[in-house]
């Protein structure tokens, strides 16, 4: 096995996470090239990935045509995705190694050039106020709301931006969209699962809208369509960690107050 190991140099500590496990590499003769995050190459069949959450997010997007794993190493703050610390890395490795793990497929999104892992958030260019947001699906006309903005959202992204606006967990192993509206001005207005096929478009009757994916600002637009990609993301797992346990852990999902 080859090790592609991608770094984030704007996180604190990486250097000493690097050092950690590259030194590990070394001593099970291990052949492996490190890559900071803005210069991603391809040398191994397996990347591990230093950082937290919105590091894996590109590492993921980067190696998912190649269906190349990512496994992350988290030394950011809660590491939904990045499941396993620096200091289990050793355990983690030999896992690995024996193929001990597990890959799941994730659904991502795509518009024109852009891809998420994530999300596509979807505000007016103006941020200090609401907007008109006309919601299409396939050709056909489904809403129109009056909100902050709207979030269209894969089952990964379910646990990110979309469930603080309002919207559902889904398990990531769905092919499903997620439509979440943002503080939207009318009671009647829910979030939306909708097939992974279906072909979503945002238009705004106001000003251009604003885009950011994953995160990531991006040029304001008139319309954005939004689709399912044609190949998925392909995140490695250690075989006892369970979504569900993940929720549990991570976000303290169905866990009774203390009296």
């Amino acid at each position: 096995m080859k090790i592609n190991i991608i770094y984030n140099k704007y996180i604190s500590d990486y250097k000493k996470t690097l050092e950690a496990l590259e030194c590990s590499l070394i001593d099970k003769h291990i052949e492996f090239k490190s890559f900071e995050l803005d210069s991603m190459g391809y040398f191994g069949d397996f990347t591990f990935v230093i950082g937290g959450d919105g590091t894996l997010l590109k590492a993921a997007r980067f190696y998912a045509e190649s269906k190349i794993p990512v496994m992350g190493v988290n030394v950011g703050r809660l590491g939904f995705l990045s499941q396993s610390g620096i200091n289990e890395f050793d355990i983690i490795l030999d896992k690995v190694l024996h193929n001990d793990y597990q890959v799941e497929e994730r659904l991502m999104l795509t518009s024109g050039a852009y891809i998420a892992l994530n999300d596509f958030v979807i505000k007016g260019c103006s941020h200090s106020r609401t907007s008109k947001f006309y919601l299409d699906i396939n050709g056909k006309s489904v809403c129109d709301y009056i909100a902050d903005g709207l979030i269209i959202s894969t089952p990964t992204g379910s646990t990110a931006y979309c469930l603080s606006a309002g919207g559902p967990i889904l398990n990531p192993k769905l092919d499903a969209i997620i439509v979440t509206p943002i503080c939207p001005h009318t009671l009647n207005v829910r979030p939306l699962v909708i097939p992974a096929s279906d072909v979503v478009t945002v238009k705004t009757g106001d000003k251009p809208l604003g885009i950011s994916i994953d995160g990531i600002e991006q040029d304001c637009a008139d319309k954005i369509t939004i689709k399912a990609t044609s190949f998925k993301a392909n995140l490695a797992f250690l075989k006892n960690d369970g979504f569900y346990s993940v929720l549990r852990n991570k976000l303290h999902w169905g866990i009774s107050p203390e009296g």
